[in-house]
């Protein structure tokens, strides 16, 4: 098994050319197969079946290997299976409709209410950068924007005066979005600036030469804030997911904050409300007097 496994990876850097650390991660992951079955007592590549191969990757995943891994595992056991039936080595593939654990969903980082007010609540020096950070920070906050929501804004999408923003989502989609008092009250403070720059377009944002602020300014201008302010790494999607669990922590309205959001699929939307469940049982386990359960049942 071993040497054929060579003359496979002899084939992927002759013939097809694959990079060294390519090759590298291909032979790390086959000699883990590779040392499974010789425990397993499997004589050759043909003997190894859906059955073992699925009992490899339960273990592996018991041992802490994430689903991405996983799946590049399979990956590279598929190459090898294809490489051995067209050798005329094997008329079979273990890999075939065997996909890895699903990875748990990582929750999205947020800000806490306290954080989110410390982050804005500072004061704003009376000047062309600060204004514009401070008018950015709150549109996020407030309207829960996506950065390429953000970055695509003119002035014809900001109506102020009822509080409104539209914007231009995913799949050419638009929706109309509250803009709260306080971040009225910092475009209304940045607007008058930015007419002083000679805007080129009719871009909300603009630098100091008046150009259509792009992605990367914006996440630096960001980061830095969340740097000064709270010391600590902040970006424009953690400002919007502050925004969704904050909302729905008050309103319980999963359809609304997916409207808020637009999410095509409330089931991108749901994800917030694992959020929410982790709010409701801090205040649960602070305020109740029989919270401590698991504690109290111990002793």
């Amino acid at each position: 098994m071993e040497r054929q496994l060579d003359a496979y990876c002899e084939h992927l850097r002759s013939e097809r050319q694959v990079s060294p650390h390519t090759l590298e991660a291909y032979r790390r992951d086959l000699n883990k197969v590779l040392a499974f079955c010789e425990k397993e007592q499997v004589g050759s590549w043909a003997r190894l079946d859906i059955q073992r191969l699925r009992r490899l990757v339960a273990r592996l995943h018991q041992q802490g290997q994430s689903s991405r891994s996983l799946a590049r595992l399979l990956s590279a056991v598929r190459g090898l299976y294809q490489y051995l039936n067209r050798e005329g080595l094997c008329d079979h593939d273990p890999a075939t409709g065997l996909a890895p654990p699903k990875s748990e969903r990582r929750l999205p980082k947020t800000l806490d209410t306290d954080r989110a007010q410390q982050l804005l609540d500072g004061a704003v020096e009376d000047d062309f950068l600060a204004h514009r950070d401070q008018a950015i920070l709150e549109l996020f906050y407030s309207s829960g924007l996506r950065l390429s929501e953000l970055t695509g804004l003119n002035l014809d999408q900001l109506d102020l005066a009822d509080g409104l923003v539209q914007v231009h989502g995913k799949g050419s989609k638009t929706r109309v979005l509250p803009v709260g008092r306080k971040a009225r009250e910092a475009l209304q403070a940045w607007l008058p600036l930015r007419a002083l720059s000679n805007p080129a377009d009719d871009a909300v944002f603009v630098s100091q030469q008046g150009r259509r602020l792009g992605p990367r300014a914006i996440q630096l201008r960001v980061k830095a804030a969340g740097e000064r302010e709270l010391g600590q790494n902040l970006h424009p999607h953690m400002l919007r997911h502050s925004f969704a669990s904050h909302l729905l922590e008050s309103s319980q309205d999963l359809r609304g904050v997916q409207e808020l959001l637009g999410h095509s699929d409330i089931k991108t939307t749901q994800i917030y409300t694992h959020l929410d469940f982790q709010h409701l049982a801090t205040v649960y386990d602070s305020a109740h007097p029989r919270a401590k359960r698991s504690k109290d049942s111990s002793q």
